[in-house]
């Protein structure tokens, strides 16, 4: 680490933590909306079934939801630690977008979440059901916000500069900028398929192990409908946001395809694979499809995009980087929709819980929508380089002065503790997981307690210290 400069391992050290926590949301926002469906149907159909599982992904719910919540603090203090200078200068856009996602997703959360968790047996069915929805409303509302914050960073706009700092002069321009649409319903639709294919591939490790009780079985079903939903969906999604991109940040684009240089008439290939090498300007043993490229991004079949050579060295981002980042997400994504078009084939012959090779595919490609979106992010983000703020600020104006050994030392203590903390927490929630959903006769008694806990994860009866032991 002692090679690094302090601006490199801020960065590394910023996007480390964004890494862990992302997930957590991510599945938190997915969750929540399959906990309203859940018990909405079962307030119609009064089926047994829903309630069970209700109960069981209440209880995933209840523990990511805290590691979201503590995985989150860490990245609010490193803006004013390591990033003071991006604080100075557009603290006045940042500090309010924060500000309102706590006034009114964050507090609108935890103020419904433990009705949500400990009150089936103290409210009533309208009551408790109103409850889960606030929650699930609560975590769209929160991705709302922090998806305006950093789609401003990527598309700045109703602001003025005044004696270097920024000041937002039309909140409605910097909250709906041009970018936020498509990043929110791309990130949206991404925590919903990412939910979908997790909750699937837990139906599928219970179905390979035999378990094959209605609850399992619908748990299953119901993740590989969302995943037909969702995965044709985000494509769409996906291409739209591209264009977007490329209008606003053509650099990133023109990075993304290892694109260097126009021939005139030519049209623009599409570079399957190759090693793109910033300092020769050239994509090394490159595979190409003639034109596509121009047809993806302009509709057009002669139609050009601007080429990194087009922008100076200093304003290029890292094409090596965003080359591959951008390829395992599209390569994850058309996977998933192969998958849920196969699944659609398996329920078609009658076969969606007996074929044991959709099962094993669908545990494989569990993780496979938090792999896709984290090389989502990592694209869009270190897409953005040089700039912290797209234009406008450079990032190594933007990082705060501290050395070398303070910033190698202080990764180094979160990256033992994040992977400690959380690694326990992980195992905790695969714990859960593995023990399955309980079936009941007659509808459970929610909590079945009198204590009213505070703690989200009081929601989970297991011990946790059982759980690391076993670990």
């Amino acid at each position: 680490m002692f090679t690094l400069t302090a601006l490199e391992l801020a960065r590394i050290q910023f996007g480390f933590t964004v890494s862990f926590h992302i997930i957590f949301p991510a599945i938190t926002i997915g969750l929540a909306s399959y906990l309203a469906v859940l018990e909405g149907l079962w307030l119609r159909k009064k089926e047994q079934v829903y309630i069970d599982l209700y109960q069981f992904w209440s209880k995933i719910f209840a523990v990511n939801f805290a590691m979201g919540v503590v995985s989150g603090l860490v990245m609010a203090y490193e803006f004013g630690t390591n990033w003071s200078g991006y604080s100075k200068f557009a603290g006045s856009v940042t500090g309010p977008l924060l500000t309102y996602e706590v006034l009114t997703a964050f507090f609108l959360e935890a103020g419904f979440l433990g009705v949500m968790l400990f009150g089936r047996s103290k409210v009533g069915v309208g009551l408790h059901y109103f409850a889960t929805i606030m929650v699930a409303i609560g975590t769209l509302i929160s991705a709302t916000w922090i998806i305006a914050s950093n789609s401003w960073m990527q598309t700045p706009q109703g602001y003025e500069i005044v004696n270097g700092v920024v000041i937002p002069v039309d909140w409605i321009e910097v909250i709906f900028n041009p970018s936020f649409p498509y990043r929110l319903a791309h990130m949206v639709i991404s925590a919903m398929l990412a939910t979908a294919l997790f909750v699937g591939a837990s139906g599928a490790w219970h179905l390979l192990r035999g378990n094959r009780t209605p609850t399992v079985k619908k748990m299953f079903s119901m993740a590989m409908w969302m995943l037909l939903f969702t995965a044709p969906l985000q494509v769409l999604v996906g291409d739209a946001h591209g264009l977007n991109t490329l209008k606003h940040q053509p650099a990133k684009i023109a990075a993304i395809e290892g694109h260097w240089e126009n021939e005139p008439g030519a049209g623009v290939p599409l570079v399957l694979f190759g090693i793109p090498d910033m300092e020769n300007e050239t994509t090394h043993h490159a595979v190409e499809l003639p034109h596509i490229a121009s047809l993806i991004l302009t509709h057009e079949w002669n139609g050009t995009i601007p080429a990194l050579k087009d922008f100076p060295p200093e304003d290029r981002p890292n094409a090596a980087i965003l080359f591959w980042t951008f390829r395992v997400m599209v390569c994850l994504g058309m996977l998933m929709t192969v998958f849920a078009l196969w699944s659609v084939c398996t329920r078609w012959r009658g076969q969606l819980y007996e074929s044991r090779a959709l099962a094993r595919f669908a545990l494989l490609m569990g993780p496979s929508g938090l792999v896709a979106m984290l090389a989502g992010w990592y694209t869009t983000e270190i897409g953005r380089q040089p700039w912290v703020v797209y234009g406008l600020m450079r990032t190594k104006d933007a990082v705060s002065n501290h050395s070398t050994m303070t910033m190698s030392v202080t990764l180094g203590v979160l990256t033992v503790m994040y992977t400690c903390v959380f690694g326990i927490g992980i195992a905790y929630m695969f714990r859960l997981i593995r023990q399955g959903p309980i079936e009941h006769d007659t509808p459970p008694d929610g909590d079945a307690l009198d204590q009213r806990p505070a703690r989200p994860l009081s929601a989970v009866r297991e011990s946790l210290k059982s759980s690391v032991k076993s670990h």
